[in-house]
């Protein structure tokens, strides 16, 4: 099972660049599905692998109709599209109104995304962007399902703050309680922060300690760089060597860092074209 949830608290911290980016060099392949209930950004700012735009329609979107049938894993890639750089797209819903043809169908969504690195003829990891988060976000529905939840946060006070009040939420919703670092459940709920290369060893240090003080149970599993270029590069509104940029770069040492850690308990390793590091990170 390798279901990896991305989520956030408050504000625009950088959840679908940080989903795309880790999609984009994960060592196996991989489903990126834009869970939002929010609707998705990718629709907008990123070109199918014919060079047209994503069609709004097969995604989440169309996926709810199989969905109230019930859902094999296997019927997710009916759903897919490819972006231009190969990484394979489930595209997420175009507004909240949309959201009410969903009502229900999101432990179903969950298992279906866990259960696909088992698929005897397409397997694969799912990282879905689940956006913005608070106590009644359908997507948290999910959570139940998944290896990770990653929690995306900037490192200003206010943003840490609020990334410690959600991980204790969350470990309270779903482990029962409060949790030192030495009874971590399952789902593991880490952080991605956000930050300045040059001072992420400092704030890692300070945040874990504040996550541990709070006895949330989560910890920093790793640091994306704050890279603005590289991020207009990988939505494509920018050209450049994409793979040099300290974006991919950082994206690559965490996502280094979750398999040496978590990988030997999720599912055998799984072909298909993203299978090696470096595909859809190439433009």
């Amino acid at each position: 099972m390798a279901l990896i949830a991305l989520a956030a608290d408050k504000g625009s911290p950088g959840v679908t660049t940080t989903a795309v980016a880790l999609a984009a060099v994960w060592p196996r392949r991989v489903l990126l599905a834009e869970t939002d209930p929010a609707g998705g950004d990718l629709v907008y700012r990123s070109a199918a692998a014919h060079g047209g735009p994503l069609n709004p329609n097969t995604g989440m979107l169309s996926i709810a109709a199989t969905a109230r049938r019930g859902l094999v894993p296997d019927q997710l890639w009916d759903h897919v599209q490819p972006l231009s750089g190969g990484l394979e797209v489930l595209v997420g819903l175009g507004n909240a109104e949309q959201a009410a043809g969903l009502a229900g169908l999101w432990p179903i969504l969950g298992r279906a995304f866990a259960q696909l690195a088992d698929s005897e003829h397409a397997p694969a990891d799912v990282i879905a962007d689940c956006g913005r988060i608070s106590g009644d976000t359908p997507a948290v529905e999910m959570f139940s399902q998944a290896a990770l939840v990653l929690l995306v946060s900037r490192t200003e006070p206010e943003a840490i703050a609020r990334v410690r009040d959600r991980a204790a939420a969350l470990t309270g919703k779903l482990h029962g309680g409060p949790r030192g670092a030495s009874a971590l459940g399952t789902p593991l709920i880490g952080v991605v922060l956000i930050a300045d290369p040059g001072d992420s060893a400092k704030i890692v240090h300070q945040v874990n300690d504040m996550l541990v003080a709070a006895q949330t149970g989560a910890r920093v599993v790793g640091t994306v760089a704050e890279d603005p270029t590289g991020a207009d590069q990988l939505a494509g509104r920018k050209r450049g060597r994409l793979d040099k940029s300290l974006l991919i770069r950082s994206a690559r040492k965490v996502t280094s860092d979750l398999y040496q850690q978590f990988g030997a308990a999720w599912s055998v390793p799984a072909g298909g074209p993203n299978g090696s590091p470096s595909a859809g990170a190439r433009r």
